[in-house]
This record gives structure tokens, C-alpha cells and sequence, in this order.
């Protein structure tokens, strides 16, 4: 049901005032048919002297001010300065709540430059229909759908020659308290004919990305290896892998990186939530059905880049990088190389 909304009249708030020392809020309300909460609104903004109580002339003078008084301009409005900023960094897909606690970061006294995450998804979702706000809409991070199973229910922990159970990982690993440990994971293009290695730094959320050239455990064994041995010994020290067909040959990378690795169990992407969570961020990146063989080292770094450089709230809304380059300076005494 649809309902007009209608200002107080002069005689509305002539019935308030008379009504007020007398008959409770809701019997007020029942009088000029309105709802018990404008009348008790009504009272506490026009109520300046406890003892005169609520003012009818002054409620109808103040509201008659207010209501020809210009609209103040919405903090973020298209044409502004503040609007611009929130464009860019959500074109780098950045989420509001990283924009909201970055600007505040950067101007913590001035609110003019400061806007909430609710203030901006809507604005978004306020825009007219147009291209600007499909283009940014897309830009906000997607809930994922269901997750089936890779195995599909086979149990595929016998196919995995030697593997070391999570439940033996050492337990400095756990609480994140040392840096040098990861998480792994391959993420599949499509018809699962490439893919792309990934790997996550538990203590700083650092991402790395591998170039792979396919899917199989020869080829994971080598783009593994090869960007692991470009992180300083001291800081390689573990990797926590699903118990997927392609790390067969762990015992390869461990020769060539010295890394351990350790097995997650089957069906229990918690415990390996890191880089879960990252692989969902790659998506915008990497969307699902697209063949990722053609992405370069380089793009797949510059990709990297763009999300090691993005504040994390599990970070108190630093960027990995930094983290991670505060770390890099204690272990290895000197400046981080990592691309």
C-alpha cells in the first residue's frame, strides 16, 4: 500500500502543544491520524526550554526555514573531487570498505575527504542506468557460487606418494606468528586445459603468482619451483597444498626449493582460508571459462602487484607489501627484490 506523506500542519502542531502536558505520544499520534514516531520527532526537535515545553510557532517557523534552505551536496557527488578518487581505486578493484579506511587513513582530520563504505555502495547503486555504473558495479568483488568438490567425491588421498599430513605442520605455523610460510593452489582456466599457480604468505598475505604451462605435475612442479627460489631462503620455509593430483611430484619441489609441504585434508578449504580467499580475488582478475595460458609472467605480476599494493583489514588496513617489506628487512637484513 502505497502511502503520501504530508508536512505537519499548523494545526497538527497546535494539537501537539496543547495535548503534550495531558495525553501520551501515542494518543497525540491518534488525533491528526499520524504516526506516534513523527509526533515524538516533532516534540524533541522543537522542544528548546523545558519548562515552555514544545512551541507551535517556533515548530512552524523553523520548519518553514528548513524547508526552503538549499540541499547540501552529497559528498559524493559525480562531479566531485572525492567521487573521482572512490572511481579510480574501485576501477582498480579496490572494495569500498578498503577505499573507506585508506581516504580515512590519509585525511584523519579533515571528514571532507573521508566517506563510509555504506556511502559509497550507494552511490553506486543511486547512479542512473548507464555504462559508468555497470562498469563499476562489475568492479565490486562477486560472492562466489556453489563450490562442488574437484574430486567429486573420490577420495584421492592414496594418489599422492609420501604426503605430510597438516596435522603434523608445526604449530609456529598455525598462529601466524613467523613469516616464510605459505599456501598453494592452482586455479584452472577453461575446461581445466591451463592454469595459473598461486601462492599466499600466511603471516603477511603476500600473493604470488606462477605461470604454468598446463595443468600437469610436471609443470606445477616447475612454476612452483621457480618462483619459490625467488623468495630469500629465510623466508620459504613451508607450503600448505590441497590434495590435488597435480602435486605428486612435492618431493621435487621440496629437492629444488627446500620448502616442506604439507597436505590439507581432503574437502577442507579452511585450512587453507588464505588462499581461498585469494583465489576469489583473482576471479575479477582471471575470470572462470577463460583460457589463462595466455597471460605472461610479467601480467601475471603486474596482477600481483595490484593486490599486494591493496590495504587489508587483517593487516589494520596496511598492504601486504608493506608487511611484507618490514619482514623481508629483519630476516635478510635488506630491502624486498620480489617482483
Amino acid at each position: 500500500m502505497n502511502h503520501c506523506y504530508r508536512h505537519l500542519s499548523a494545526e497538527d502542531r497546535a494539537a501537539i502543544m496543547m495535548m503534550r502536558a495531558t495525553h501520551s505520544i501515542r494518543a497525540i499520534a491518534a488525533h491528526p491520524g499520524r504516526a506516534p514516531s513523527t509526533v515524538s520527532r516533532e516534540i524533541a526537535r522543537h522542544t528548546v526550554d523545558p519548562i515552555k515545553g514544545y512551541d507551535a510557532g517556533l515548530a512552524g517557523y523553523r520548519a518553514r526555514l528548513t524547508r526552503h534552505r538549499p540541499r547540501q551536496r552529497p559528498r559524493l557527488h559525480p562531479d566531485g573531487e572525492l567521487f573521482e578518487v572512490v572511481v579510480h581505486l574501485l576501477r582498480k578493484y579496490w572494495s569500498p570498505q578498503q577505499i573507506a579506511r585508506t581516504l580515512k587513513r590519509m585525511s584523519p582530520n579533515d571528514s571532507r575527504r573521508q566517506v563510509s563504505h555504506e556511502a559509497i555502495y550507494n552511490a553506486l547503486y543511486v547512479m542512473p542506468r548507464g555504462s559508468l555504473k555497470k562498469e563499476l558495479i562489475a568492479c565490486l568483488r562477486q560472492g562466489n557460487g556453489k563450490r562442488r568438490s574437484r574430486s567429486r567425491g573420490k577420495d584421492r588421498r592414496q594418489q599422492i606418494p609420501d604426503l605430510v599430513s597438516i596435522h603434523v605442520r608445526p604449530p609456529e605455523i598455525e598462529v601466524r606468528l613467523m613469516p616464510g610460510h605459505w599456501e598453494g593452489d592452482l586455479i584452472m582456466g577453461a575446461n581445466n586445459r591451463s592454469a595459473v599457480g598461486t601462492l599466499v604468505e600466511r603471516t603477511t598475505r603476500l600473493v604470488i603468482l606462477a605461470k604454468v604451462d598446463g595443468t600437469t605435475a610436471t609443470a606445477a612442479a616447475v612454476g612452483f619451483s621457480d618462483k619459490l627460489n625467488e623468495v630469500p631462503r629465510a623466508l620459504r620455509l613451508s607450503m600448505t597444498y590441497d590434495q590435488g593430483r597435480e602435486m605428486v611430484k612435492h618431493a621435487e619441489i621440496t629437492q629444488k626449493t627446500g620448502t616442506a609441504i604439507y597436505f590439507a585434508d581432503p574437502h577442507s578449504p579452511w585450512q587453507r582460508g588464505s588462499n581461498e580467499n585469494t583465489n576469489g580475488l583473482l576471479r575479477q582478475y582471471l575470470p572462470k571459462g577463460t583460457d589463462l595460458s595466455v597471460y605472461s609472467q610479467e601480467e601475471l605480476d603486474e596482477i600481483a602487484d595490484s593486490l599486494n599494493t591493496r590495504p587489508r583489514q587483517t593487516l589494520d588496513w596496511r598492504t601486504p607489501l608493506e608487511v611484507y617489506a618490514e619482514v623481508l628487512k629483519k630476516s635478510v637484513g635488506g630491502p624486498s627484490t620480489l617482483q
